[in-house]
């Protein structure tokens, strides 16, 4: 016959806990991942007149194009109407890949004029025990000629939730981002 001592049940609890604990890196696994994103600013506030984007504002990131997605946060974006004093400048939603080492896309709306869209910028996504986002854009202002007069920056970092969505505030532009394993 064998004895149980009170050692077992404790030391089986230990091992479950270790095996949780070396299992949890793998829920944040590398994989593809859905990216939704708006930016909005107040209603009635113009972008200051500032340096313009650069030529380069893409250097080192993939377009979207061909990862586009339909997007989920349409209830949302409804609520950042007019009528509400706000204004989407653009939503979006895409698929990446999603690693430790940063993968960085190019995200723009409205037309294109002479290489610039009215909203042109950055996300990159990095992938650990949670998911680092660093999002630049800029919110361009064309003359009547098609020729950038100003830009407005948005350069904001943050630290992501699977599924859940944040919201980065950025003076009189704001950011609703969410990234959901797919």
């Amino acid at each position: 016959m064998i004895a149980h001592t009170k050692e077992q049940p404790m030391r089986a609890i230990r091992n479950f806990a270790l095996l949780l604990a070396l299992l949890a890196p793998a829920a944040f696994a590398d994989g593809l991942y859905s990216v939704e994103m708006i930016i909005f600013r107040q209603a009635g506030n113009p972008a200051p007149a500032s340096q313009p984007a650069p030529d380069d504002w893409a250097a080192g990131s993939q377009s979207i194009s061909g990862s586009e997605r339909a997007t989920a946060l349409d209830g949302e974006a409804a609520k950042l109407s007019p009528n509400a004093g706000y204004e989407v400048l653009l939503h979006k939603a895409w698929s990446q890949n999603l690693s430790a080492i940063p993968s960085k896309v190019a995200v723009s709306a409205g037309e294109q004029q002479l290489g610039h869209f009215p909203v042109e910028g950055t996300l990159a996504l990095t992938l650990d025990r949670s998911i680092d986002a660093q999002a630049d854009f800029w919110i361009n202002q064309f003359d009547g000629s098609g020729l950038m007069n100003g830009s407005e920056r948005l350069r904001q970092g943050t630290r992501l939730k699977n599924g859940e969505l944040t919201y980065l505030d950025h003076g009189n532009l704001g950011v609703l981002i969410r990234i959901s394993p797919l």
